[in-house]
């Protein structure tokens, strides 16, 4: 994509189709007067009474103790530097979707209008009653460190300024874990910070309160080290003036264990790299280009221990570990303040959480075997769901201790319950499924990409290095398109109907001639029916030219499955083919089967369908937890399409007790794991939550996924097709381009599970 392109795609995402990333929803019951009534005038007079006499009350009555203000004065937006307080809102509503994405955090942000500390530092105090919490973003330093250390001392509700303490808490935790790998103590090595803003500064007293030597650390700003004999310092820079005679990088480097680069690109060469300790420890966190290329590094020192910012380099520092965690513990104790005792709990929380096993969700998420702690996993990953359930404890820990913390914590497991309860909203396994696509992107054919949605979609496949797209369609229109869309990468594009493809089209067709003449099938008509461009693209998948597909949006699903079970057909032991679909949820993702393929199955059928949904639920990282659907309870009918459900949870039951699978259930037990524990508590499912659905029937699966597309506004990926012997994957009619984006991960997702299954087959 060009830079045009990516400009004007970003400046699409913020204006449509509602200007912003962010907005206020009602928690509350507004339909009837009534309701209105108790949210506003005369209701709403008796809140504000009982807060009156106790101020505490506005927690109890209010969404203060949920609510953080992201203030900033644009002086210091990164990368873009004294941008002002408008040009920096689209940053600070971004920082507000991380808040809520990670941690279920409500968000304000705030643009203040002035450079004055005492303004800046008035203008905070006066809307503090507003929130539970402020996180001050994108402030120039030296001012920074003075707005902050004021706003900590004058208010009682958690402070921090992200930018510096953020990075300094994500790098100290990787840095304890890199030092016992490198088998080295904090206090005796020493460390080369390149780097003097309010990060720099930050990470240097954190490394402080872990145990490293003062006298052992030299730190560089943009005219060289800064030592104790140079004039017009900062009282900060001051605070870590060296009386080293030393004045450049390349002299500060000689002999060091470790480097913190929170500066600029390309600074650090090989022979600096050389000159380092054993074992040397860099982290060079510049972004997006780092102090020094990674693959240099690692080229450069087989002994090295190294991070980045970048997610595409182990170990990346990402402040996302952090700040939404941090902001987490202390406002679930009602902290008066972020203090070094909470901070210091962080990054002894993530630096242990990197030794713990780490679930198969991770793993798959990064396309690892098994993420293990060394020399490439000493941080904890973006995706790791655990974070929530052990960060903000140990904080909240840590502030009950120091003295902070109003609402102390009684029972700590339920607390980690409910942190987890949490991550319902959050909806990672879109990231999840995108990240493990682009770590091994296949060749994926859209068959209709002469249809506008369907072209954009592979173009952004294309761009993020989820796929290599191979675009059908009709040449001429096909070209014509890309240019209105300014796609102009060198990808193939193939008109089946085009004289050009005659080789390919007569090739393809003796070979479905050979597998059909014995069913009528001329070789005239099957030179005919490659013209068309899902016989033709499932050929090309058949005869490895692809690895996968997507088609359907312009046709019907059952038109577009026809050629592809003449063609294809089941994986091998697969006896039906089925669809689920992963519908995006405000309790987390749910998989509903079947979906698009089996009108009335039986209960042979349910019980295929049931475990090729659990085999597609594990393929994600995920445990299934599943209820087979019905419109009675454990027996309480004995219709046929009641008995059919009961019959194939029985087989499940005796043939796969390992599967957490139970019915026949209404779907309101289903779903409500209290209701379903009190009324049927021998359930295998009682006290669960239940992340699987199978219907009895297509229609009530179709019925279902549509209502909560279109009500609730839930996302939705697929139908997934399951039992098919290789991946093929059929959109629905007018999708999306998002959803047709979605479908293109999968089906190279698909791809890859079906090559390691058979590179495993291989090697037995």
């Amino acid at each position: 994509m060009s830079k045009q392109s990516k400009r004007r795609e970003a400046l699409v995402y913020h204006a449509k189709p509602i200007p912003g990333k962010i907005q206020v929803l009602p928690t509350k019951k507004y339909a009837t007067q009534r309701d209105l009534s108790l949210a506003y005038s005369p209701g709403v007079a008796e809140p504000c009474l009982e807060i009156d006499k106790d101020k505490n009350n506005v927690y109890r009555y209010t969404a203060k103790g949920n609510l953080v203000a992201v203030i900033s004065n644009g002086t210091a937006v990164l990368g873009l530097g004294n941008i002002g307080p408008e040009a920096s809102k689209p940053v600070m509503e971004g920082k507000g979707v991380l808040f809520k994405i990670f941690a279920d955090i409500d968000v304000f942000d705030i643009e203040v209008d002035t450079e004055n500390v005492d303004e800046f530092i008035a203008t905070v105090k006066n809307i503090a009653p507003t929130f539970g919490g402020i996180n001050l973003e994108d402030i120039k330093a030296p001012e920074a460190f003075e707005i902050e250390k004021r706003l900590k001392e004058e208010l009682d509700i958690p402070v921090m300024h992200d930018d510096q303490h953020g990075t300094a808490i994500i790098s100290a935790a990787a840095l304890l874990n890199a030092l016992e790998l490198a088998d080295k103590k904090i206090e005796d090595v020493s460390i080369v910070i390149s780097g003097a803003g309010a990060a720099a500064i930050s990470c240097s007293r954190l490394y402080q309160s872990c145990g490293a030597k003062r006298e052992n650390m030299v730190m560089l700003d943009s005219k060289g080290v800064i030592r104790d004999d140079r004039e017009n310092l900062t009282a900060q820079k001051a605070e870590f003036a060296t009386n080293r005679k030393i004045n450049t990088l390349e002299e500060a480097m000689k002999g060091a264990d470790v480097f913190i680069g929170l500066s600029t690109a390309n600074i650090v060469d090989k022979e600096m790299l050389l000159s380092m300790a054993d074992n040397p420890i860099v982290f060079a966190m510049a972004n997006p280009d780092p102090e020094v290329p990674y693959k240099l590094a690692v080229e450069t020192r087989d002994d090295i221990i190294m991070a980045t910012g970048r997610s595409d380099h182990p170990n990346q520092v990402n402040n996302v570990l952090g700040f939404p965690f941090i902001f987490r513990g202390a406002l679930d104790v009602r902290a008066t303040k972020i203090n070094e005792e909470m901070k210091m709990a962080a990054v002894h929380a993530l630096a242990e959480l990197a030794k713990e096993p780490v679930p198969e969700q991770v793993n798959i998420a990064y396309g690892e075997t098994r993420l293990t702690f060394g020399r490439d996993y000493i941080i904890p990953k973006p995706f790791d769901p655990r974070l929530i359930a052990e960060v903000p404890p140990a904080v909240a820990k840590a502030a009950i201790e120091s003295g902070v913390a109003q609402e102390p914590i009684d029972d700590w497991d339920k607390y980690k319950n409910e942190l987890l309860e949490r991550l319902g909203s959050d909806n990672k396994i879109v990231r999840l499924i995108m990240n493990r696509a682009k770590l091994n992107p296949k060749r994926v054919v859209f068959a209709e990409a002469d249809q506008l949605d369907v072209l954009k979609a592979a173009q952004i496949v294309h761009d993020e290095g989820i796929a290599t797209p191979i675009l059908l369609g009709r040449l001429d229109k096909i070209k014509s398109l890309m240019q209105e869309l300014d796609f102009d990468a060198d990808i193939e594009i193939i008109d089946p109907k085009s004289d050009e493809e005659t080789e390919r089209k007569n090739k393809y067709a003796h070979v479905y001639w050979e597998q059909h003449k014995r069913n009528g099938v001329t070789i005239y008509s099957a030179e005919k029916v490659m013209r068309e461009r899902n016989y033709f693209a499932a050929m090309m998948v058949n005869e490895g030219d692809a690895d996968a597909l997507i088609s359907g949006y312009s046709r019907s699903y059952p038109s577009v499955v026809k050629p592809m079970l003449d063609l294809i057909g089941l994986a091998p032991g697969a006896t039906r083919v089925a669809t689920t679909n992963i519908m995006m949820t405000q309790r987390g993702p749910m998989f509903l089967s079947d979906t698009a393929i089996n009108i009335n199955p039986s209960a042979n059928d349910l019980t295929r369908i049931a475990q090729m949904t659990a085999s597609v639920v594990k393929m994600f990282g995920m445990e299934p937890v599943m209820a087979m659907i019905s419109y009675s309870n454990f027996g309480s009918s004995e219709d046929q399409t009641a008995t059919k459900v009961r019959e194939s949870v029985n087989y499940l039951h005796k043939r796969h007790p390992d599967l957490i699978v139970d019915g026949e259930l209404q779907t309101d037990f289903a779903l409500n794991k209290e209701m379903l524990q009190d009324i049927f508590p021998f359930s295998k499912l009682a006290g669960r939550k239940v992340n699987t659905l199978i219907f009895p029937n297509l229609e009530s699966a179709n019925i279902t996924y549509k209502l909560l597309k279109e009500l609730n506004k839930a996302d939705s990926i697929g139908p997934i097709m399951m039992g098919m012997r290789k991946p093929v994957h059929i959109l629905q009619l007018d999708a999306s381009v998002d959803e047709i984006v979605n479908m293109a991960a999968i089906a190279v997702i698909d791809a890859q599970q079906k090559e390691k299954r058979a590179a495993d087959k291989r090697k037995v």
